[in-house]
């Protein structure tokens, strides 16, 4: 026995045990280095110009300092981004991270029905994974089956797999026929009820009150409404609504006193005006928003979440001559013909936007384009930033956290080459993604 082991043991009870939170509390110390990220600019989330040099230090997972008058302690290390631009880690909020459609829709139906929820689960570990590396460190999950959006944000939580942190709906509440019904366009009886595929339908407002309470049960940071048809779905109107007021009011009262933010999936300006009535935060597509629905988003504070991707790849599909439903095509071309003069609307209006993507409809990774498709359409790049960092934070209330590059916010950070207010196109190029002060991706291009 060696003599400091058995100084150790002889130590009285109260000493061992301060002896040992003294070296818990090195180890912690060790573990909350300080780090100074530098790079030729910065963007911090909320500003109208990038500043140079962009400067920030992090210590532990929160920033501890942003500008280059910020104190840098010694013996920190460095990491030198060079001819690039540092921002706040990019969100999407309005993803299904739990899929993928492929080019074959009929494989697709059939997978849905042969894979196992064990398998469906694994194949989200690499959504999630590509979704972080392209710089998406926060998203926003709006629908799923299973629990699998439960499992893979705990997953992600806990750190036994790499991923974006998570906001969850568990699943979207809607109509019995409508868009959120996962039997509609099915043969009676096809579906098990042991499946819970139709937990997620109610009729009147006592049941959507039912559902919401369901969800949150299950762990539901956000609650969505199928306000209106959609495009993939197999027998509705993609802009006819589906839920009455009354529901929606009923929704989001019951959400809100449950402190959970809400948001309606809704095509048509009827489903979308009677959800705005009722209070939601958030309207998503918007694909047919009429004059008088903006008007009302406007005066309201309610967002507007594009999903301009969502479109674009059903777009690359047509454009491929890919199969699919008659009734989901139709829908699709009508979607496609209105979608860039409602968003040009929205932005004449000043209506707050937020980045959503849909990401799922579209293969995974891809996300990031939709910085692009919206400045193509006449948003400033400056703010198209901003819709995918501050403006996404305060719509999903986490503003308090993240969102920006501020003193005592975590630390979520990326970088881009070169200066993406001159060019946009370089968010596709992420190539360093911090978050929480852990590095996840560190790739300088040459």
């Amino acid at each position: 026995m060696t003599r400091t082991r058995l100084v150790t043991l002889l130590l009285p009870p109260f000493l061992f045990m301060t002896a040992l939170c003294l070296a818990q509390a090195g180890r912690v110390q060790q573990a909350e280095k300080t780090t100074v990220i530098r790079a030729a600019r910065l963007f911090d989330g909320r500003s109208e110009r990038v500043v140079s040099p962009g400067v920030v230090i992090v210590s532990g997972a929160k920033i501890q300092g942003v500008g280059s008058g910020a104190s840098v302690p010694a013996g920190a290390d460095i990491i030198d981004l060079g001819d690039a631009t540092i921002l706040p880690g990019f969100m999407d909020v309005h993803t299904h991270l739990t899929s993928q459609a492929s080019d074959d829709w009929k494989q697709d139906e059939l997978d849905s029905f042969k894979k196992t929820v064990a398998e469906r689960t694994l194949e989200t570990v690499e959504y999630a994974r590509k979704t972080l590396m392209i710089g998406f460190t926060t998203v926003r999950d709006v629908g799923s089956g299973d629990m699998i959006d439960v499992g893979l944000r705990n997953a992600i939580r806990a750190g036994k797999i790499v991923g974006p942190r998570m906001l969850v709906a568990v699943r979207a509440i809607g109509a019995t026929g409508g868009h959120c019904d996962p039997t509609a366009g099915y043969r009676p009886g096809l579906f098990d009820k042991s499946t819970g595929a139709e937990e997620a339908v109610a009729n009147g407002p006592d049941a959507v009150r039912a559902a919401v309470r369901t969800n949150i049960k299950y762990g539901a940071d956000v609650i969505k409404a199928c306000a209106t048809g959609g495009v993939l779905s197999l027998t509705d109107d993609v802009s006819a609504p589906q839920m009455t007021q009354a529901e929606l009011e009923a929704l989001v009262d019951e959400a809100h006193a449950l402190k959970r933010k809400t948001a309606a999936h809704a095509h048509g300006a009827e489903g979308a005006k009677r959800a705005i009535r009722a209070g939601i935060d958030s309207i998503e597509h918007g694909t047919f928003l009429d004059d008088e629905a903006l008007d009302m988003m406007k005066a309201r504070g309610t967002f507007f979440v594009p999903t301009l991707m969502a479109t674009q790849g059903l777009q690359e599909q047509l454009q491929k001559g890919l199969y699919l439903p008659p009734l989901v095509e139709a829908k699709a071309r009508a979607a496609l013909a209105a979608r860039d003069q409602t968003f040009e609307k929205v932005l004449a209006r000043g209506v707050r936007i937020a980045l959503g993507t849909d990401a799922g409809v579209y293969p995974h990774g891809r996300n990031a384009e939709e910085f692009h498709m919206m400045v193509d359409r006449g948003m400033r790049s400056l703010d198209a930033l901003k819709a995918g960092t501050s403006a996404a934070a305060e719509l999903i209330g986490i503003a308090d956290q993240l969102g920006t590059l501020e003193t005592g916010k975590l630390a979520d950070i990326v970088a881009v080459p070169g200066d993406p207010i001159q060019n946009i196109r370089q968010t596709e190029r992420v190539f360093f993604v911090m978050k929480e002060g852990v590095v996840y991706k560190n790739e300088k291009p040459k």
